[in-house]
């Protein structure tokens, strides 16, 4: 660290909080002696098969505005790269540490080891550490009664109050916020990815609850409305350069039109992202054990979906904008990942980590929940195959989506726009859009794949214990709608075999 010190320090452990404004760590640490702001930019977490380079570089942009933040504050962040434990072994025989403060964090696989060891090197040293809760979501919890009554509490606290002053720590070196080149990160050209830092965030936020929230119901399934109509602040959520309280706060100042639908999928936001905290394993391994090792890899199919090129135009634009964008709405990534494990019957774990790393949103409590959910692993949500074909007829009826991002159908005909297979020679030759040579053949046919996985699926569902397995993963993670605020929509609902209510099929991956 560069810096020998006797005054004992408070270490505040940003990770995916990087903020400086309702940082309760951060204050509550500041009330009690001098900080030591401090990230790890973590090598091995970044060669994690979830990670990307996109994803680094908008972490990257929200570091540098929150050490430029700090240090009008009176003391820069402090910026080490290494495993955890070993900067703070060094931290501890250099400076004097009083605790160690963060928020909690419901992180992958990866990180979740990583703080069993960064507890165990606490106990070792006697240095205690409070991890304040960042989300609604709760540690240790047993069962879901009341769940959504604690959320509601927990977001109706006050925001902490500004922190006013750091005490400045003098010599100790800032420490270099390395590139993506010096992580070795693939190359992952992502050219309109939102910028990251809590400034473009709180701007977001804004221009949305003043000018789009009104739109917001009506422009979530199209991708053609969602770009511009979303709030666009899943990923300053994700990275934490918003807090999710205080989206609640400032979206509950502005009542009307929308704004009932917005807030419901921050509740859900949660929801989802306490089922990983409850159980872990759910980010590698089916929730419904009679869901393990159903589908297999298979490179070709893959290889076509993960590049937007399986020959269905509207499901190869969404990976197509998705890819350049590192966003996309909700009904999409549904239908993403719908059309990977049924039409394609690609296992969800290996399709859910090429989505994880494009989604420079990338949030694992919701993102291995929702994989789960639109591949039939759950067994509480009704099966729902997205019939591709429909899905592009429906949310972008004269093609523009599809032509914006498969250029090789430009010229094509609308009424053949959404099967360009079906096109005879003649016009094919007209438009210059040869199927097989210009654009792909379909690698499969939709209705024949979707019908052939529905048997499987059902064939699974109806085998004996099966659904007594599945009444104990309802109990354990299913909705439970008590204090939660009413939304003024209707959710389509199935049940258990006992009768209990599971959640609808609306609650799709939660990007806001």
């Amino acid at each position: 660290m560069h810096l020998t010190c006797t005054v004992k320090l408070q270490v505040v452990w940003f990770k995916r909080d990087l903020r400086w404004v309702d940082h309760r760590p951060l204050l509550l640490a500041a009330e009690r002696g001098p900080v030591l702001p401090l990230y790890i930019v973590e090598p091995e977490l970044w060669q994690q098969p979830d990670a990307s380079m996109r994803q680094w570089q908008f972490c990257r942009e929200a570091l540098l505005e929150l050490r430029q933040a700090l240090a009008a504050l009176g003391q820069p962040l402090i910026v080490r790269t290494g495993t955890v434990t070993a900067v703070l072994e060094r931290a501890r025989r250099q400076l004097a540490i009083a605790a160690l403060w963060s928020h909690e964090e419901t992180g992958n696989g990866f990180t979740f080891a990583r703080d069993k060891q960064v507890k165990a090197w606490t106990r070792q040293h006697g240095i205690p550490w409070t991890e304040v809760p960042q989300f609604g979501v709760v540690r240790g919890l047993k069962q879901r009664q009341g769940w959504a009554r604690s959320w509601e509490e927990q977001m109706a606290q006050p925001m902490a109050p500004a922190l006013q002053a750091l005490s400045g720590l003098g010599q100790l070196d800032p420490g270099a916020i390395p590139t993506a080149d010096a992580l070795l990160l693939r190359e992952d050209h992502c050219a309109q990815r939102q910028q990251g830092g809590r400034s473009a965030g709180l701007q977001e936020l804004e221009n949305f609850l003043q000018h789009r929230v009104g739109q917001y119901a009506r422009s979530l399934s199209s991708p053609l409305k969602a770009f511009s109509g979303c709030s666009r602040i899943s990923p300053y959520l994700t990275w934490g350069c918003l807090s999710l309280r205080e989206v609640v706060h400032r979206t509950r100042l502005r009542p009307g039109r929308g704004v009932s639908s917005f807030s419901s999928r921050l509740h859900w936001h949660c929801h989802f992202i306490q089922k990983l905290e409850s159980e872990p394993e759910i980010e590698f391994q089916d929730f419904h054990p009679y869901m393990r090792g159903v589908r297999s890899l298979d490179p070709e199919r893959f290889g076509a979906w993960a590049e937007g090129r399986t020959g269905v135009p509207f499901v190869d634009a969404c990976m197509r904008a998705l890819i350049a964008h590192g966003w996309i709405n909700f009904r999409m990534r549904a239908m993403l990942m719908s059309f990977a494990s049924y039409h394609l019957w690609l296992p969800w774990r290996q399709t859910g980590l090429h989505l994880a790393r494009l989604f420079v949103d990338y949030e694992p409590g919701i993102h291995w929940s929702q994989c789960q959910m639109q591949s039939g692993s759950t067994s509480i949500n009704t099966i729902r195959i997205y019939n591709p074909i429909k899905q592009g007829q429906d949310h972008d009826p004269n093609g523009d989506f599809i032509r914006q991002w498969c250029h090789e159908l430009q010229a094509v005909p609308n009424v053949y726009l959404h099967e360009p297979w079906r096109m005879d020679t003649a016009t094919a030759q007209r438009c210059s859009c040869m199927i097989g040579r210009d654009y792909p053949q379909p690698i499969i046919e939709p209705s024949s794949a979707a019908r052939e996985a529905r048997d499987r699926i059902w064939e699974i569902r109806r085998s004996s214990g099966f659904s007594a397995i599945a009444d104990g993963i309802q109990h354990r993670h299913g909705s439970r709608r008590s204090g939660l605020m009413p939304t003024g929509r209707r959710r389509s609902r199935g049940t258990t075999r006992s009768g209990r209510r599971m959640e609808g099929d609306q609650q799709l991956l939660l990007n806001l």
